[in-house]
């Protein structure tokens, strides 16, 4: 079996499994709770899910700290929960895409415990030791190198202490995750979410950071040269022989140095993940408009592109961008509109399908985000008031997208029979799948619609992209085109009434959808908008 390009096709739908549902009453989502809302999944219509890291885990940082590649969470279940995911998934049509975390263990991995045991030990090079490490600093932690007492020298982790990174420049480190991945292949996995891939490749001699006192300047142990070499080895060895889908976390990386990663004839990725649009403090028409702009015009023909606005680490964008009071459900629906008709592969994040936001809890102690928790005290430290810091912590915290799907208005929404690990957003009673599924024009169904016209339509999938209206401070529009149809989506990326004015007019438009109850079926040369108003035009060549 070759690869082959089926990733331009599919909708993914993206499960954070603690948080997705809970099948023993435990607490804790499990896999047995994701294969039990599989029908729920497969009439949403998306093709892939992504299932957050499964893979024996201590839980320090929610399972992206590994202890063995080869086996099941105890959280979450057994193998054989996974097989038969698998298994079910499969019988749907619906391919499984795992998050694997490939740049560092957990330092309760048996690697790790060897390699510290001694120095002499033959996994003693499976990490990266020093005796005077260099001033880069963890995302997670002050410094990126903890001291071990028992070697008497310092360990590298790019997040926390916990997190020890692999060694790659060690061919036989390399041979064990190739083997890793072979693993799952054959265990069925379709798909791969590769976590921090941009971290693998140290630069050789781990030079300092140029500009210490900038924080952020420190990141030049990302988006290497070896990082490249490295996924063009994995390529060769095992990708190659499979047709599965990759896609890589790549923090920092800008149209140019992307399309290292995805162009076809380098053999890497099929895609990465960057975050350019989603860690600003707002997002307008002209912002997006030059996003997109750089990003079609630096990846393609040749690269692919991911399509989202929500994930684990990121607060729930209805409540960053769009309008979760006033116009929560236009909002919702705008960006649905948005994911679904853009070049490149959309990413659905789990809730954001029934309009669920960020969450205000009445402690900070109720939040369990460590990570978000340490850069509120930096904030502090760094002179910002504590009205200002903790607001931001409030919008940011990686908590907001973590708190359980709301299912129902029952209990802790549906989540859990049992006390759940994280409170659930207060908001349930209101905003769950069965008050959308009940309600004929709701976000869900929406979203169900939308999926669906992707799915049927060639032109929303790989058509050509072209932005329109350059100069205009409200209204975001665009067509996709192939041989056989024209889309012009037109978003109104405000929470204001505008008009927007098309020259050249195509009498021959339909609507074939939109998130308000009365649209104009047919363009005019003016066109009012409504606040957070999304039009989908259709027209046959």
């Amino acid at each position: 079996m070759t690869k082959s390009d089926w990733f331009k096709d599919v909708v993914v739908y993206q499960i954070y499994t603690r948080s997705f549902f809970d099948s023993n009453g435990d607490g804790v989502g499990d896999i047995a709770g994701v294969t039990a809302k599989l029908d729920y999944i497969e009439k949403l219509g998306v093709d892939v899910i992504w299932i957050s890291p499964f893979c024996s885990s201590p839980n320090y940082d929610n399972g992206y700290d590994v202890s063995d590649y080869r086996d099941v969470m105890k959280e979450f279940g057994f193998m054989d929960d996974i097989e038969l995911l698998i298994e079910e998934c499969h019988k749907r049509n619906i391919k499984v895409m795992m998050d694997l975390v490939l740049n560092h263990s957990s330092d309760e991995h048996p690697w790790f415990i060897e390699a510290r045991s001694s120095k002499d030990s033959p996994k003693r090079d499976y990490y990266i030791w020093s005796k005077e490490p260099n001033n880069w600093e963890s995302y997670f932690e002050d410094s990126a190198w903890t001291f071990d007492e028992s070697s008497e020298e310092y360990y590298l982790h790019h997040f926390y202490y916990k997190q020890p990174d692999l060694n790659w420049s060690n061919p036989k480190l390399r041979e064990e995750m190739y083997e890793i991945v072979q693993w799952w292949i054959d265990k069925g996995i379709d798909a791969f979410r590769l976590d921090a891939i941009h971290h693998i490749g140290k630069p050789e001699g781990l030079p300092d950071a140029l500009e210490p006192e900038k924080r952020w300047s420190k990141r030049n142990y990302r988006n290497t040269e070896e990082t490249h070499q490295y996924l063009q080895e994995l390529y060769e060895k095992v990708l190659i022989n499979h047709d599965v889908m990759t896609v890589g976390e790549t923090g920092g990386t800008t149209p140019e140095s992307s399309r290292l990663y995805v162009d076809q004839d380098r053999n890497e990725l099929d895609m990465v993940f960057h975050f350019g649009h989603v860690l600003t403090k707002k997002l307008d028409a002209p912002i997006l408009r030059d996003y997109f702009k750089k990003w079609y015009h630096s990846l393609s023909p040749k690269g692919w592109d991911t399509v989202f606005f929500s994930n684990h680490d990121l607060p729930r964008h209805i409540s960053i961008f769009g309008d979760d009071q006033d116009y929560r459900k236009e909002s919702a629906k705008l960006f649905a509109t948005l994911e679904l008709t853009m070049w490149g592969t959309p990413y659905i994040y789990q809730g954001e399908e029934i309009g669920m936001t960020n969450v205000i809890f009445d402690d900070i102690d109720d939040y369990q985000d460590q990570a978000s928790k340490k850069r509120y005290e930096w904030a502090l430290k760094s002179g910002k008031s504590e009205e200002k810091a903790l607001e931001y912590f409030l919008q940011r915290n990686r908590d907001n997208a973590r708190t359980p799907m709301q299912w129902n208005s029952q209990e802790h929404g549906g989540f859990t029979t049992g006390e759940p690990w994280i409170k659930v957003n207060p908001n349930y009673k209101s905003i769950n799948v069965e008050e959308e599924n009940q309600e004929a024009d709701s976000i869900l169904n929406y979203y169900k619609e939308l999926i669906a016209l992707h799915k049927d339509n060639n032109a929303l999938k790989r058509g050509d992209f072209k932005l329109y209206g350059e100069e205009d401070s409200h209204i975001l529009a665009y067509t996709r085109t192939d041989e056989e149809r024209e889309f012009l989506i037109l978003l109104n990326i405000s929470g204001d009434s505008v008009e927007y004015r098309i020259d050249e007019i195509n009498q021959d438009w339909n609507l074939v959808i939109g998130n308000y109850a009365k649209q104009p079926e047919s363009l005019s040369q003016n066109n009012l908008f409504k606040p957070w108003e999304a039009r989908v035009y259709m027209i046959n060549k």
